[in-house]
């Protein structure tokens, strides 16, 4: 999608009206904005992406809008570099689809090519261009979690890692197994063992600001394919778990949107990769994993794999003295019961940083919502025969599953010397037929996280 700031000869005239109805009679673009404004900063981030959804729809390849017209509808107090940024950000990822494994249609894919927000000020103009940026790597990221299992093994995973993240003070750096056995990292090492495919450690980096400036460390899961291991999920549960290592392309995607944005921020991600499979060497229920911070796994269901080896991920954090440690997983199918799909569950051991993810939840329209991380829940992850187990013991499984995955990650993160959140995304994982985007992976968090980044890259949260 091209941003311009004059229309082009056959552009169609965006009118902005009252009501809920949208029209398009040949020339002009009628997009209802409801019956108020201005609109909430949510209902703005919605409308913005409905301009973009009708006029695919109607097959529009070019559109043209008055932006004090657009402005007049975002929330009060929004600056116009603020206000071009959602817009710029909604168009992009509106326009998004996965058409990858798709025969081109004589007519090809409806696509919006051209926008034009004509009457735009400077400050507009360089919001437009960064929420351009952040929709492009939202977009990237969406493309990365939809690829199929078969097309994405954890090595090429890692290969893809290396093209991603790209440009001046970046660097990445893949362990494969021998490396991990050396380290100790025995949750990832167990986890891959039933694949052919070799499991990978993938640690991508951006520091855009001095070295002696402590860094945001992102922890995501690189499940590539989760068959559930020998616990094995049954065939609906199946579907969509290519889409496992949603939360690894997140953390990827927020460190290469960093390095493009040229941030003055330093940023590590740090996604173990794997793929849980039933093959003859697989962890068996039951098992042992010794991880990298010497505690002792209790497998007890080798369908909770995700925290198993994000564990190790938040021991390595150690590594870099962070500022904050943020991991982020499609962890628990609890956390959809629980929130449905409209945000993803957030716990953290910082009251301070639960109320700066809350915030900027909200202003970056990836939504979280807290869950309690209480020393009574403790007796969740209390093992029978060895440290930690992977899923509660502490009567019904079944019960605070959210809770008890937050609960596990939490003991490895009492390791940290700095505050630690944990992101269930499974919420998010794929997008909700309310908010006018492709169906698929949804992109989230990586504009929470990048608020994040920017947030921190001067200070760090308080830890309880």
């Amino acid at each position: 999608m091209k941003f311009q700031t004059t229309p082009d000869k056959g552009a169609v005239t965006v009118e902005l009206i009252e009501g809920s109805l949208n029209r398009f009679d040949g020339k002009a673009l009628s997009i209802g904005y409801g019956k108020e404004k201005p609109l909430n900063r949510r209902k703005f981030v919605l409308f913005t992406r409905k301009v973009v959804s009708v006029a695919k729809a109607n097959r529009i390849k070019s559109i043209a809008i008055d932006f004090k017209e657009l402005k007049a509808l975002a929330p009060q107090g929004c600056s116009d570099a603020e206000a071009a940024q959602i817009a710029a950000t909604s168009f992009v990822m509106a326009d998004y689809e996965h058409n990858t494994y798709k025969r081109a249609p004589k007519d090809g894919f409806a696509h919006v090519d051209v926008v034009c927000m004509s009457g735009i000020s400077k400050e507009g103009i360089e919001g437009a261009k960064r929420g351009h940026a952040i929709g492009d790597e939202v977009n990237a990221c969406r493309e990365l979690a939809n690829t199929p299992g078969g097309d994405l093994t954890p090595k090429q995973f890692a290969a893809l890692a290396k093209n991603t993240i790209k440009g001046a003070n970046t660097k990445v750096t893949v362990l494969g197994r021998k490396e991990m056995e050396k380290l100790g990292m025995g949750g990832v090492v167990g986890i891959g063992k039933g694949s052919d495919n070799e499991p990978q450690f993938v640690i991508a980096e951006y520091w855009g600001a001095s070295k002696s400036q402590k860094p945001v460390v992102l922890v995501g899961k690189g499940v590539t394919f989760d068959s559930g291991g020998l616990n094995i999920k049954t065939g609906d549960h199946m579907y969509e778990m290519h889409m496992d290592m949603s939360g690894g392309a997140s953390v990827l995607h927020t460190v290469a949107l960093a390095a493009k944005l040229k941030l003055k921020a330093n940023v590590v991600a740090l996604i173990p990769t794997v793929e849980n499979m039933p093959g003859q060497n697989a962890v068996r229920p039951g098992d042992m994993l010794r991880s990298m911070s010497g505690r002792y796994i209790e497998v007890l269901n080798t369908d909770a794999e995700g925290r198993v080896i994000l564990s190790d991920g938040i021991t390595y954090a150690k590594k870099f003295n962070p500022a904050v440690v943020i991991d982020v997983a499609t962890l628990t199918g609890a956390a959809l019961t629980a929130l449905g799909t409209e945000c993803s569950a957030l716990m953290t051991n910082s009251q301070e940083l639960e109320d700066t993810l809350r915030e900027l939840g909200e202003e970056s329209g990836d939504y979280v919502w807290p869950f309690p991380a209480w020393e009574e829940y403790e007796s969740m992850t209390k093992g029978m025969f060895g440290d930690v187990p992977n899923i509660s013991t502490d009567g019904n499984s079944r019960y605070g599953g959210v809770i008890a995955g937050g609960m596990f990650l939490r003991e490895f993160a009492k390791d940290l010397d700095c505050a630690w959140a944990h992101i269930d995304m499974a919420p998010r994982m794929t997008s909700n037929s309310n908010e006018f985007l492709a169906k698929g992976a949804a992109g989230a968090p990586v504009r929470l996280l990048l608020a994040a980044v920017e947030k921190y890259a001067n200070n760090a949260p308080r830890k309880n």
